[in-house]
């Protein structure tokens, strides 16, 4: 059958169609470029009346009438100014167009030639960790395409990568710590050695986000701190997983940081803490910056075996019942810190089973600070007594339960001699100074998202609370007062937070033991105390335990 043409209509209906659709397009832009003074003023009067709503809606009620007369007010001045009314008009409509622009940011063009090689040079230093001869269409291969693995990244003024997202394939092994480590430390590599970088993996979408981390504010001195009972700040960390912040004074300036804070007591899962450290690294400021905390609400007794006099600040001043830097001192003061824990044990079990609450004497914490007790133990071994954290069963198991918490800090060339009791029962863990993987992941346990440096400031190191992810932390700057190295303006704010000494500095009063005290104090608050043997520790605890 032959085959019938088109009727002339249809088939010249669609360019007719299509030329009356580039005409309306072509009105359309034209007109759009002509009025686009009156629609950029139109969107900015509608942004303008959007953001007065806003106003008046977060306005409370009490409040509405006097912003009512005062914008009636500033009407009727403009009113009766010459030429007011045409002033208001221009300030508006210049206001109006510049809320009003296009705000739209012009797109980058991309890398430039150094930044493109970066990319590339990096891209190819990961083709051996994230390819496989059986892919068959491989995400890395060498001279493959790094715009594809690499969608999002940012440079800084001397083109060093400062955030990099890194997609990598399926079948990588993002679950093992060994293969993470493997990248990081390439990553950290080749972007640029001497900055700290954060790792996010995000195993589900198979993406690596890489993020240069700012340094940790290191001019924070030792101030009060707005916190509750029971809590005590170790130091200051990034706002990506602290959402809390505390109000700090830093000479006439106020700012908020995120706090790395420690709760302790009854009801705290941490209850005792562990700070390792290289010389020189801050551990003994962060006990002062401790000490200076508890001594708010609570006694100290302190230990200290590097025999430097970093705590000779604290002697004789209320709350403290000793400082000792001797071998027969410290097993004299953790001997009655044991013996007290014991008789609050006692107390506490005695009242429940009456019925009663916990006594007062009970109640006040009681904070056990040592630093660098492993020194005692070659002396003790040489004289032949024990080891003073021996001593230190007792309060590190039960102390929870009766508010006595122990500090325990020592450096990674002693980290032999701790006793089996302080590797076990100090959950809370603080690193200083510079570390290895390594030595981070054996005391905190799990490993940080960043990585070390080589090179940092005293005081800065990482922490770990129990099973929670490690933070960075800085600790704030608590130096000894009586150091001439210390400046002027943290030893008087190092002074201004001691509390007031209420023995004779000149030594015409005899010192009392930690045990002497222990008992006069017992017996201002007419309580009896108990002397317990060692031996009898087991069967208080189990006593306590059952009940």
């Amino acid at each position: 059958m032959a085959r019938r043409p088109l009727p002339r209509i249809l088939s010249t209906g669609s360019a007719q169609i299509a030329r009356s659709r580039e005409l309306a397009r072509t009105a359309a832009d034209s007109a759009t470029d002509v009025l686009q003074p009156l629609i950029t003023i139109t969107r900015g009067l509608r942004r303008l009346a959007s953001a007065g709503r806003r106003k008046w809606a977060d306005t409370p009620k009490d409040r509405r009438a006097p912003l009512l007369f005062l914008v009636a007010s500033v009407i009727l001045v403009v009113a009766l100014v010459p030429y007011g009314p045409l002033l208001a008009v221009i300030t508006l409509m210049a206001a109006a167009a510049w809320q009003g622009r296009d705000r739209k940011q012009s797109q980058s063009d991309g890398p430039d030639e150094s930044q493109a090689q970066r990319l590339r040079s990096l891209y190819e230093a990961l083709v051996p960790y994230f390819s496989a001869a059986e892919d068959p269409a491989p995400l890395y291969s060498h001279g493959g395409q790094w715009e594809k693995a690499f969608p999002a990244y940012e440079f800084d003024e001397t083109d060093r990568i400062t955030h990099l997202v890194v997609r990598y394939p399926a079948y990588f092994t993002d679950g093992e710590s060994e293969s993470r480590a493997r990248i990081e430390q390439l990553l950290h590599s080749k972007s640029g050695r001497g900055r700290e970088y954060h790792f996010d993996w995000d195993e589900e979408g198979n993406e690596l986000t890489v993020t240069v981390l700012p340094p940790l504010p290191t001019d924070i001195a030792a101030q009060r701190f707005v916190t509750a009972p029971g809590e005590t700040v170790l130091g200051f960390t990034d706002p990506t997983q602290i959402q809390r912040t505390l109000p700090l004074t830093h000479g006439e300036e106020q700012r908020d940081v995120p706090p790395v804070v420690w709760r302790t007591g009854i009801r705290s899962t941490e209850p005792h803490l562990l700070v390792m450290g290289q010389p020189g690294s801050g551990t003994s400021t962060l006990l002062r910056s401790i000490a200076l905390q508890a001594l708010q609400y609570g006694d100290i007794v302190i230990v200290e075996g590097g025999g430097t006099g970093e705590y000779a600040c604290l002697t004789g001043r209320d709350g403290v019942l000793a400082v000792e830097c001797g071998l027969a001192g410290a097993l004299a003061s953790l001997e009655w810190a044991a013996t007290e824990t014991e008789r609050r044990l006692i107390a506490v079990n005695q009242s429940r089973q009456a019925g009663h609450p916990p006594p007062e004497d009970t109640k006040r914490p009681l904070w056990v600070l040592l630093d660098r007790p492993s020194a005692f133990a070659h002396l003790a071994a040489a004289d032949g007594r024990k080891d003073p954290q021996s001593l230190l069963q007792v309060p590190l198991r039960h102390g929870r339960a009766v508010n006595v918490t122990v500090v325990v800090a020592d450096q990674f060339d002693s980290a032999d001699a701790l006793s089996d009791a302080v590797r076990q029962h100090t959950r809370a863990r603080v690193v200083l100074g510079p570390a290895t993987a390594e030595q981070l992941e054996t005391v905190l346990g799990a490993p940080p998202h960043t990585t070390p440096v080589a090179q940092v400031p005293p005081g800065r190191g990482y922490a770990r609370l129990g099973t929670g992810p490690v933070h960075r932390l800085q600790v704030p700057a608590t130096p000894d007062p009586y150091d001439d190295a210390t400046s002027e303006a943290d030893r008087q704010a190092v002074l201004a937070l001691l509390p007031e000494r209420t023995m004779p500095a000149d030594g015409e009063q005899v010192e009392a033991g930690p045990v002497e005290a222990g008992l006069v104090k017992a017996e201002l608050m007419e309580v009896e105390p108990v002397e317990a043997e060692p031996v009898r520790s087991e069967a208080v605890v189990a006593e306590s335990t059952s009940t």
